[in-house]
């Protein structure tokens, strides 16, 4: 697809970059938001169709503004005046040529933070390449190991293929997330999941699997936040919340896989 002549592809998005919010936000992990907060952009599309979705208006159905990329540049440097730790792009797949440009503008006007790419963890190779030396911090999802699931879920049958190949390049352009003695993370990749209604048999499956690729030293972070949205609550199977007991099997299998830096969600 031609973005520049007004083409729109599976995602949905076009020339310019659509952002649905620019907030403070204060409760990513505690290395990313710490004390004053992590500067989120959201944007709007998605390269994935997620059943579950919680930010589906923003992601399915495109609702945000058009921004350019001066104003992008603008509102890093905005989130900077407010005293955050980093400015965190959320979803920047789609928008990652308009994402460099606005850095790139920012950086000479004075921005020094640590940018954030906080992805679905479905990035090509040619894409990551791009970021090389200029992203600090990735925080991909590893969502799937199994390509039905991922076909059922997102209309992603291929993602695990992609998702691995991502997560090794993020972790050989700036290693793991690494924290310094204020609390707050300046480098590196940490790796979100989020632990399915049912299928906590998955959950072990992608765990085992980062483990045998990365090793236990890789830093981790199990959420069980998992509510129907969207789509979900007419799906059955993803019509629930994740429960108790399967969450704390998810936290028993990262121990028993011997992962040692794991941030747990309190429930």
């Amino acid at each position: 697809m031609n973005r520049l002549e007004g083409e729109r592809g599976f995602c949905g998005a076009g020339k310019l970059a659509r952002v649905a919010a620019v907030s403070v936000h204060p409760g990513e992990e505690p290395p990313i938001s710490g004390t004053r907060g992590s500067g989120t952009i959201f944007f709007s599309h998605c390269n994935m169709r997620c059943l579950f979705c919680q930010n589906y208006p923003i992601s399915q159905y495109g609702n945000g503004r058009e921004m350019d990329t001066d104003t992008l540049a603008g509102e890093m440097l905005r989130l900077r005046e407010l005293g955050v730790h980093n400015v965190n792009f959320v979803t920047p797949t789609p928008h990652v040529p308009q994402m460099l440009e606005a850095v790139l503008l920012a950086r000479g006007k004075g921005f020094d933070l640590p940018v954030v790419y906080n992805t679905n963890g479905y990035d090509a190779l040619e894409t990551l390449a791009l970021l090389d030396g200029v992203v600090d911090i990735y925080l991909p999802d590893a969502k799937y190991l199994s390509a039905e699931l991922a076909a059922t879920a997102s209309e992603t049958p291929d993602y695990a293929r992609h998702n691995e190949a991502a997560l090794a390049e993020m972790v050989r352009q700036v290693g793991f997330l690494s924290v310094g003695d204020d609390g707050i993370a300046a480098r590196g990749v940490l790796v979100r999941h989020l632990v399915l209604p049912g299928r906590v048999g998955e959950t072990e499956a992608v765990l085992a699997h980062l483990s045998g690729r990365h090793g236990p030293e890789l830093p981790l972070s199990l959420m069980g936040q998992y509510f129907p949205a969207w789509r979900a609550a007419a799906t059955g199977g993803f019509d629930r919340k994740v429960t108790r007991k399967e969450y704390d099997r998810a936290i028993d299998a990262a121990s028993l896989l011997g992962f040692r830096n794991v941030f747990i969600q309190e429930r």
